[in-house]
């Protein structure tokens, strides 16, 4: 899979939240989610014997584009394979 889609910062902050949900992949299951309200969340998707889960990351911005792809980087190393 594709690492890293999200190039900066600044394309985060660029995006308008629309009348629908929008997610904006990073790779790796880490996807910013944003909320009509203009809410962002970030989320990562895994799974576990088979069943898909998501994780919550952080809020946007209080944690960054640089911290939530290290905090992804920390859960995946507590999911079993």
């Amino acid at each position: 899979m594709a690492r890293h889609l999200i190039k900066t910062d600044v394309t985060i902050r660029n995006t308008k939240p629309t009348d629908k949900t929008q997610r904006i992949n990073d790779g790796d299951g880490l996807y910013l989610l944003i909320q009509p309200n203009g809410a962002k969340w970030w989320r990562m998707d895994y799974s576990i014997s088979g069943k898909r889960k998501t994780l919550s990351v952080g809020v946007y911005p209080d944690t960054g584009l640089k911290d939530a792809r290290n905090r992804a980087d920390e859960a995946r190393l507590l999911i079993p394979v």
